[in-house]
């Protein structure tokens, strides 16, 4: 039987995560949207500086997933919370428990810094995604709508007077 370990990233897994989040993109319709680079990767995932995480998920000690996590703050709580940024298992290892195994591991990362929440989105055509969370509990948050500033409307913004 195989056996499944999680670990956190280190700056040698930069191009491994990028490999992984290019996985994520095209499974996601999106991979013309990605403009990571290793180097970027490397300082902002897993510098010394960075204020995000990522875990690996290892099988027989060869790479088959991973996650990237911040906390962000819920003012109502009045505590941080774990956000889920991206959660990938490469699809031969699909089903291995590696994605619960992830999720676990956040969890407890979640419930050892006394987190009020752990969040994350999901596509809304992503039903395999979605049925995945479901089953272990989780509920989409249907009362919030994310919205999002890029590009020209930042800078836009960030120019006003």
């Amino acid at each position: 039987m195989s056996e499944l370990s999680i670990r956190e990233a280190n700056v040698a897994d930069a191009a491994l995560i990028l490999r992984f989040v290019r996985e994520l993109a095209v499974y996601e319709k999106a991979e013309h949207e990605v403009r990571a680079t290793e180097q970027m990767i490397a300082e902002s995932i897993v510098g010394e500086t960075s204020t995000t995480h990522a875990l690996i998920c290892e099988r027989d000690g060869e790479p088959i997933g991973f996650a990237v996590y911040f906390f962000n703050y819920s003012t109502w709580l009045g505590k941080n919370g774990l956000y889920l940024e991206d959660l990938y298992v490469t699809p031969d290892a699909r089903g291995s428990g590696a994605g619960k195994a992830l999720l676990r591991q956040l969890a407890k990362i979640a419930v050892e810094r006394d987190c009020g929440r752990f969040e994350w989105s999901v596509l809304d055509w992503n039903r395999p995604a979605i049925d995945f969370y479901e089953s272990l509990g989780a509920e989409p948050q249907s009362e919030w709508i994310g919205y999002r500033l890029t590009g020209q409307a930042l800078r836009d913004l960030a120019a006003a007077d």
